[in-house]
């Protein structure tokens, strides 16, 4: 391969990285207005966890991490990095003043016990009657569920971060899941790159559109079926 092959891809994957984290990004941010003052909040493993460095200036708002951590903060600048603090997905994070620490038993309870406000969770499949699918693909070696059936069936409030499609254009918002399932009819928001939808028992209305994106294009990377609210507004974030 030539230089400027070498070059010329590396550019390519340098531009999808950028769109990749402009997705991210204005998924996490838009969630991120979801937050209240005094709310208890569980941010999921992968994108979820980027919340934590969006939460609005002054809001009092308590992040657990169901290894054993009540008061993360956002994620450290290198010269702040203490190995010994970790989420769930092993990403060092920062403590906030207050951070209390305790076993992975007592976390657990906090869940069960109906004390997390908010829960943000990443996941392959979502469908049209707020099923979830985000901890395994038949075929592939798993660690286990984690944490996320115990979250979505526990939480107040389960709201789904994701880009709207795979990586080869499938729709990942569906009528019916077809990956095993973490929970039945447990989502009440699904955050894309694309929009701000929310399921209800007639199914999914689109609320919020991302600037020059139009419902029609919404709905063509969706295979289940959008009702358009009519107070449809440009999303946030």
């Amino acid at each position: 391969m030539s230089s400027l092959s070498k070059l010329a891809g590396g550019e390519v994957k340098a531009a999808a990285n950028v769109r990749d984290d402009e997705k991210r990004g204005r998924i996490v941010r838009r969630i991120a207005l979801e937050l209240r003052d005094g709310f208890y909040v569980n941010l999921g493993i992968g994108m979820p966890t980027l919340v934590a460095n969006h939460v609005p200036a002054g809001m009092e708002v308590v992040l657990q991490s169901e290894n054993g951590m009540l008061g993360v903060g956002p994620y450290p600048l290198e010269s702040e990095v203490d190995p010994d603090l970790i989420n769930a997905g092993k990403e060092t994070v920062s403590e906030l003043p207050g951070t209390a620490y305790f076993s992975s038993a007592e976390s657990f309870a906090m869940i069960r016990g109906g004390h997390v406000d908010l829960s943000v969770l990443g996941a392959m499949e979502v469908d049209a009657s707020g099923d979830i699918a985000n901890w395994m693909i038949p075929g592939k070696m798993v660690k286990g569920m984690g944490g996320a059936m115990d979250l979505v069936a526990a939480a107040r409030r389960v709201v789904v971060a994701m880009e709207h499609t795979t990586r080869d254009g499938k729709p990942k918002i569906l009528k019916k899941c077809t990956l095993p399932l973490t929970g039945l009819g447990v989502v009440d928001t699904i955050v894309t790159e694309m929009g701000y939808l929310r399921v209800t028992p007639d199914g999914l209305v689109l609320e919020e559109i991302a600037p020059g994106v139009t419902p029609e294009q919404v709905q063509a990377a969706t295979e289940a079926e959008l009702t358009i609210s009519p107070k449809l507004k440009t999303m946030q974030g």
